[in-house]
């Protein structure tokens, strides 16, 4: 299938918005990683930093070195020599999460709004696979797409000001990992130990956009223990290669 060509679009005199869609969708999110991926390998002189969102890449360049239109020409095309193998996920994270209870306090509620049981939301969650999408609003928060349909949930009426470090929870479409202590209209499943974000620890950032994540239930006892480790900088989750 033919692809569509991205708009080009103007974001004040540094930067360009490569848009690929009005909706957020896998493939426009394959797009802009797969454009990410290709500027990283093979940069355009001028070019000093990418930002990718779910529908679009944020490209920002020196105006000195690279007009807007020169800029846009080349980005279009390389737009559209997208494969797909640009986005295979190379990297595949199996996260710890403790579900209910005081580390995931809306878990009946939402259970109850989807009219299932908290243990098959549980099952549901756990049981998905998940692609990280982009990364935003705080340090390390990872937005991930694949949550199953049924799952699916409006956001909270009323956003709280503070949830805690490492809340696995659900909004909308969408699920996610946040890393840092911050403010959620989410609904709150449960927590992870793991840190997506450590600043003294290599990597400071533990995932990617285009990582695989799957999620696995643990008690509060192993959250203790490996929340312990992880605040020592040990790097709780499981990777394996795809």
């Amino acid at each position: 299938m033919a692809l569509t060509p991205p708009r080009m679009l103007p974001s004040g005199d540094a930067a360009i918005t490569v848009d690929f869609g009005r909706e957020i969708s896998t493939q426009a999110n394959q797009r802009v990683l797969a454009l990410d991926a290709i500027l990283a390998r093979h940069a355009i002189a001028g070019v000093r930093e990418t930002v990718p969102t779910y529908r679009s890449l944020l490209v920002h360049y020196d105006p000195e070195q690279i007009g807007f239109t020169a800029l846009a020409e080349q980005l279009s095309a390389l737009a559209l020599s997208y494969v797909e193998t640009e986005t295979t996920a190379k990297r595949r994270w199996r996260i710890p999460v403790c579900y209910g209870g005081e580390n995931g306090i809306d878990l009946e509620d939402a259970a109850t709004a989807l009219q299932i049981t908290p243990d098959d939301l549980v099952a549901r969650h756990a049981g998905g696979t998940y692609r990280v999408a982009m990364i935003g609003f705080t340090p390390g928060w990872s937005y991930l797409s694949g949550l199953d349909p049924a799952l699916a949930i409006p956001r909270r009426q009323a956003p709280r000001l503070l949830t805690p470090a490492g809340t696995i929870s659900i909004g909308g479409v969408q699920t996610g990992v946040q890393c840092l202590p911050g403010p959620s209209g989410w609904h709150l499943l449960g927590r992870t130990p793991v840190r997506t974000y450590q600043l003294h620890r290599d990597p400071v950032f533990l995932l990617e956009p285009g990582d695989a994540i799957s999620f696995f239930s643990i008690d509060t006892r192993e959250f203790a223990e490996q929340n312990r480790a992880a605040e020592d900088g040990e790097i709780v989750a499981e990777l394996s290669a795809s």
